[in-house]
């Protein structure tokens, strides 16, 4: 096999792996048994309805929620435990830790650091849990910061910023530990409609420079633009799955088709 070969071979290995995975809280099933696979480079938007899963299967991949059954891998290592011995034991939290840093996380709220300036809560991360120098972190916050269109506000604190710039400094944040996969819960849910679209730019930026993206979101438009393929998800089940063109388009489940005619306008 030469290296052409290797490389393309490796392209098809998916980065992340859920098998099965199951989640309760207490009789509510929220999922039963998804099974996903996301390829590096791919973007992916997950659409259903509330509470048909969607989040809580990002929650599951960053740690945030232990799966009842199934399993997760990231990167060839399992999320959250280890085999020994035909049995499964817990990581520490220290050894979770060390794979939430490649799995970078945007949520809802902003969960910006109040005390902070915006530059302070971008070098906090890298600084305390990579080792980065104050230096370094700082320049590579400065860097985001243009990229996310808010280089003039690193001194301001986060009271200061309208939503939709608190958001982008948040993805600011979780694009300073280099994850390996940005994980997006409906980033743009919290803010006010004239807001969203700022938001929705620095993502469609970030699609086109070949990051890894898991999107939970009810902007179809932008779903069927940005995303390499959807999954619609419904009662903790995946429904349907495939190229963005074809499942807004020509969706095949009457249950996606439902859902689809009900928000798009």
């Amino acid at each position: 096999m030469n290296q052409t070969q290797t490389t393309e071979a490796a392209a098809r290995e998916p980065l992340l792996t859920m098998h099965q995975v199951r989640k309760a809280f207490g009789s509510n099933q929220v999922l039963q048994g998804i099974d996903l696979e996301i390829y590096p480079g791919e973007v992916v938007c997950l659409l259903g309805p509330s509470g048909s899963g969607k989040s809580t299967v990002l929650r599951c991949i960053n740690q945030l929620e232990t799966i009842d059954s199934g399993s997760i891998n990231f990167k060839d290592e399992y999320i959250g435990v280890r085999p020994k011995n035909g049995r499964w034991f817990d990581l520490t939290e220290r050894q979770k830790a060390r794979q939430r840093r490649e799995i970078g996380m945007v949520f809802q709220k902003f969960n910006l650091f109040p005390h902070m300036t915006v530059l302070e809560n971008i070098m906090e991360a890298p600084v305390k849990v990579k080792g980065i120098t104050p230096d370094a972190a700082r320049q590579t916050a400065r860097d985001l910061l243009e990229r996310v269109g808010m280089a003039a506000f690193g001194d301001r604190y986060p009271v200061q910023l309208s939503g939709g710039q608190q958001q982008r400094v948040a993805i600011a944040r979780a694009l300073a530990m280099d994850p390996e996969l940005m994980l997006f819960d409906e980033p743009t849910s919290a803010l006010d409609p004239e807001l969203v679209g700022e938001v929705l730019d620095v993502m469609r930026e970030l699609a086109k420079s070949g990051r890894t993206m898991m999107v939970v979101t009810h902007e179809i438009g932008f779903a069927r633009e940005v995303a390499d393929r959807i999954i619609f998800m419904a009662d903790g089940t995946i429904v349907e799955e495939g190229p963005a063109a074809s499942v807004v388009g020509s969706p095949q489940m009457e249950r996606t088709q439902q859902f689809l005619s009900a928000v798009i306008h």
